[in-house]
């Protein structure tokens, strides 16, 4: 199959300079967002908080078990999302259904009681999540051709959407929950992605023809196969659930292990493969030490809804003048940063061009920037409740914002630069999958802190993260050769 890899106009500049199309993706990203968001903000304190205050009476250690494995789940179903774009559907198409998947998702959680709405809410919303956030990221490389310089800039400004969602969603979602309960508050996520639905249907078949092609259509003779081996892993996982195998204490442990495989799987598969070509071969080789560091960043910042959320809820001083801000809102902060750093980033990535720093150096800061976050936790440690001040928190996420931006946007992009023909969409499913580990052990690592271990907790964490950014770095001549030209 000839190289599909669409090429659009770089005389379209109308939404910011960039494509005009990319406010249609902007704004789906934006609605899935506010909903993903607004829900997470408070389900960890659904979990755990008592019954008598509205919660499910959870232990925190499953609790943050539960909501590390849903979180990896999100990412680890974005190989789902984007074997069906690549396969089966095509991007665009993928990308709408999921949506649909994703308000059942969050009308479930809202609607149906106890365990019952978090099992059925949770699958559903991280099944539809994975399949709108893999393939709204390969449309928006649609619409740029490869040597298109604006196309980080343009990967920045789709991130700002994402965190104009995130930013508003746990504000409305935590104030529901706080003035009238919880289940309120997952209904609004709901009516959220709704919206975000009827904004995308209205221009969706206005994309680039290759945004609704199949790069790599199933074979007849494959569906067959492929439908019976989702028939067995769909029992296989409902014996283990049913036989306690598969329980809520283990959950995150499962999604570690099978992310693992799922990446050396889909390493092997992009190495190997007939359709990939020698030099698309060694660009892959390239994206595996920053795959490494993609996962290491997250494990650290994805603990915003694990041990962030119950520092916030147990340690964090939220008395505003007498009014105490509700523990949901804490996750605001970061995107109130990302809104309005991520202008800024774009900006200079665009000014500097050629001269910008190559992605291995981007990816080495971000992760070693993500240490240095934690380590300003030690100064607060071990004051008791309510004795960390919130200026402090802020200052924190501030930093959180500084390493995000160096990696999470640009391995969007870079995934999209580094992806085999062949393998346009299911390139950024392997680097969601990066996330979906750091996600899961996000979760694994949370049930080691408490407020008599956070010096060791923090400390330990920030200098690994540091040390592993520092290498990347290091590799930086290496890896440039093997990307064959790709900055």
């Amino acid at each position: 199959m000839s190289d599909t890899r669409p090429v659009t106009t770089s005389t379209d500049r109308s939404f910011f300079g960039q494509p005009s199309l990319l406010s249609a993706l902007f704004g789906v990203e934006l609605w899935e967002r506010f909903s993903f968001y607004g829900m997470q903000g408070i389900l960890l304190i659904y979990l755990y908080y008592s019954t008598a205050g509205g919660g499910l009476g959870i232990s925190e250690a499953t609790a943050t078990g539960i909501v590390g494995a849903y979180g990896g789940l999100v990412y680890l179903s974005t190989i789902v999302g984007t074997w069906l774009a690549d396969r089966v559907l095509g991007a665009e198409r993928t990308l709408f259904y999921a949506a649909v998947v994703v308000m059942l998702g969050h009308i479930a959680l809202s609607v149906l009681p106890g365990m019952l709405g978090v099992g059925v809410g949770l699958v559903l919303i991280a099944l539809g999540s994975g399949g709108v956030k893999g393939n709204a990221t390969a449309l928006v490389g649609t619409l740029y051709a490869p040597e298109d310089e604006r196309r980080d800039a343009g990967f920045s400004l789709f991130y700002l959407g994402i965190n104009l969602g995130a930013l508003v969603g746990p504000l409305l979602t935590g104030w529901l929950a706080d003035v009238a309960g919880f289940h309120v508050g997952f209904g609004l996520a709901a009516v959220g992605m709704a919206v975000g639905l009827v904004q995308y249907a209205i221009r969706r078949k206005h994309l680039p023809e290759a945004a609704h092609e199949v790069p790599s259509p199933l074979a007849r003779s494959e569906r067959t196969r492929m439908i019976v081996l989702a028939g067995v892993a769909l029992v296989l996982i409902l014996v283990l659930a049913l036989t306690g195998v598969l329980s809520a204490d283990r959950l995150d442990l499962a999604v570690i292990l099978v992310t693992i495989v799922a990446a050396v799987g889909y390493f092997a598969l992009l190495l190997t493969s007939g359709k990939v070509t020698a030099v698309e071969r060694r660009r892959v080789l390239a994206f595996i030490p920053l795959w490494i560091a993609s996962a290491a960043f997250w494990s650290l910042y994805q603990q915003q809804f694990t041990v962030v959320t119950l520092y916030s809820d147990q340690r964090l001083d939220r008395n505003l003048f007498g009014w105490e801000m509700p523990v949901g809102w804490v996750q605001s902060i970061n995107p109130v940063f990302i809104i309005i750093l991520s202008g800024v980033f774009a900006a200079l990535w665009t000014k500097l061009g050629s001269r910008q720093p190559a992605t291995p150096i981007k990816f080495g800061l971000g992760t070693a920037i993500m240490g240095v976050a934690f380590l300003l936790f030690l100064p607060m440690a071990g004051g008791g409740p309510n004795s960390a001040p919130l200026l402090g928190l802020v200052g924190i996420l501030f930093v959180f914002t500084v390493a995000e931006l160096m990696i999470s946007p640009v391995g969007l992009s870079i995934s999209t630069k580094l992806a085999p023909a062949a393998f346009r969409a299911q390139m950024v499913g392997l680097f969601f999958l990066s996330v979906a580990l750091g996600s899961a052990l996000s979760g694994t690592l949370a049930g080691f802190y408490s407020e008599e271990s956070e010096g060791a907790y923090f400390g330990i964490l920030g200098a690994v993260a540091i040390v592993v950014g520092l290498l990347v770095m290091l590799s930086t001549p290496l890896l440039k050769r093997l990307m064959e030209g790709v900055k």
